[in-house]
């Protein structure tokens, strides 16, 4: 489900800046994210799907710096793994006060 959310932003980027097809790709892709998020949502807590997904931030990146040659900064590198941290810590603390 992360892949699809990470890889469906990539296509849709190079499909901006090349063919019409990837924009295709890239749509179905995020389309297929969706169903699975609500697919999951339907099973399982908000509490504990939001840090599963939370990966993505970081995935999304990481492609943008690999394959689009983006440059990264260490600040945005910092907070993208600070959100992913937070979301965690809230997803662990919803655990145990269940």
């Amino acid at each position: 489900m992360v892949l699809s959310n990470a890889f469906g932003n990539l296509l849709l980027d190079i499909g901006v800046h090349s063919s019409f097809i990837w924009i295709v790709a890239g749509v179905l892709l995020l389309i297929l994210w969706m169903l699975a998020r609500m697919t999951l949502l339907s099973w399982a807590d908000l509490s504990f799907v939001l840090p599963v997904t939370a990966v993505g931030y970081v995935l999304t990146a990481l492609l943008g710096y690999l394959f689009l040659n983006e440059t990264v900064s260490p600040q945005r590198w910092l907070g993208t793994l600070l959100i992913f941290a937070g979301v965690a810590l809230v997803g662990r603390t919803a655990e145990k006060s269940e």
